[in-house]
């Protein structure tokens, strides 16, 4: 079987969507992307999941870059990443522009 090599843009889509893959993933950026910064507390009280849970979707988005943290003790403070934000913005935009196929249906 042939290996096939992927491009970066293409990996980084992919994480980005992977990432993306959860209701409440979504459901969280959209509310940091509408706060300058965040405490953990303030993401579960909006949410109707258990801490552990809100804790695990924070990994996600954190390890894809589409969110920054940041220790004050005792807190967290959670904040969009602006410079990744942007990129998965072009990525998707550029991703979703990519269609030979400009009709409604290219199947007709």
């Amino acid at each position: 079987m042939a290996n096939k090599d992927y491009s970066v843009k293409q990996e980084q889509v992919a994480r980005f969507a992977k990432a993306m893959g959860h209701p409440a993933r979504i459901a969280i950026l959209q509310f940091l992307a509408k706060q300058t910064q965040c405490y953990f507390g303030d993401i579960h009280e909006e949410l109707p999941i258990a801490k552990a849970t809100v804790s695990q979707h924070l990994k996600e988005l954190k390890e894809a870059g589409l969110i920054q943290g940041e220790v004050e003790t005792p807190k967290v403070k959670y904040c969009i990443n602006r410079e990744k934000w942007r990129l998965a913005k072009a990525l998707f935009a550029e991703f979703f522009e990519d269609c030979a196929c400009k009709r409604e249906s290219c199947c007709k």
